[in-house]
């Protein structure tokens, strides 16, 4: 089979050792910039032997109920979210699990985000015409139906156009955080990011920290009202998993993982490649059974 082709990632994805018992709590669908449906998402998780996978799409909840319609229950569809936040004036991502899908104020917080995420994109759209690019952007710059919109559908986009060879080349060229093209994300501060989904009855967790994250940045979030923090990701170097670790352990933070899958293409990883154990898992579960309105029905 020919190399980097979606079909053949997804058949080494199937071909790896399964991990029954194991949780991928870090997956994109195409209600952001995933490749995969929510659908597939969850028949993927189902035959990969997981446990259990939290669909985390930037800034909405659109697609959690999909994937629970084809799970029916032979995989927990974990309802998550990837909240874009600020943090002492760098972007960071939260990660919330467990939140409640009919909170008032967390769908208002994510609705806001996905319109400036449309206002965006349809601005970078703009400046690739004005630098001779021109693509069919029809049927992509649509949020009304709660989709996200970012840069790396824009990067497809160009891929399909023949404008760039790959994803990451159309990153370099054109879409990184100093591309030609590119336009800064608007934020929520993450101390009201942190609040949105605790108050929606969810976990709030640091997503994917950089290597130079110190111990200092992890203990003023946690101040803020953190919960657990990321320590199993596809950028993240063993050494940094164990630092994390212990100074989640220290902090009294649970710890949780997933493969930030978005499909089949690299970086980043397959589908079930990176994860929790079914204890660590149950202990996101207990801090969410803790949290106010633990009660709610839409809750799995």
């Amino acid at each position: 089979m020919p190399a980097r082709q979606p079909f053949t990632a997804l058949c080494q994805t199937l071909a790896r050792p399964r991990s029954f018992g194991r949780a991928d709590l870090h997956v994109h669908t195409t209600c952001s910039d995933g490749v995969y449906l929510p659908a597939q998402v969850a028949d993927l998780a189902r035959r990969c032997g997981l446990s259990a996978v939290a669909i985390t799409d930037h800034d909405t909840l659109a697609g959690i109920e999909a994937a629970r319609q084809v799970a029916q229950g032979a995989v927990e569809v974990i309802a998550g979210v990837e909240i874009t936040a600020e943090f002492h004036g760098r972007e960071q991502h939260l990660l919330g699990y467990f939140v409640r899908l009919t909170d008032e104020p967390m769908r208002q917080a994510l609705a806001n985000l996905q319109t400036q995420r449309e206002q965006r994109y349809n601005e970078m759209c703009a400046r690739l015409a004005s630098a001779g690019v021109r693509l069919d952007f029809r049927g992509q710059n649509n949020a009304s139906s709660g989709r996200s919109l970012g840069r790396r559908q824009l990067a497809r986009l160009l891929v399909e156009a023949g404008k760039a060879a790959s994803i990451r080349e159309a990153f370099q060229r054109w879409l990184s955080d100093r591309g030609r093209v590119n336009v800064p994300k608007a934020c929520l501060p993450i101390a009201r990011a942190i609040d949105l989904v605790r108050k929606a009855g969810g976990v709030a967790a640091w997503a994917h920290p950089s290597y130079d994250a110190g111990k200092d940045t992890l203990q003023s979030l946690c101040e803020s009202g953190l919960q657990a923090v990321e320590v199993d990701f596809p950028s993240c170097r063993r050494s940094q998993g164990c630092r994390l670790r212990t100074w989640a352990k220290e902090l009294g933070l649970a710890v949780t993982g997933g493969s930030d899958c978005h499909g089949p293409e690299a970086p980043l990883g397959g589908l079930g490649s990176y994860g929790v154990s079914h204890a660590e898992l149950q202990a996101l579960r207990e801090l969410a059974g803790n949290a106010a309105g633990a009660g709610s029905t839409d809750r799995p």
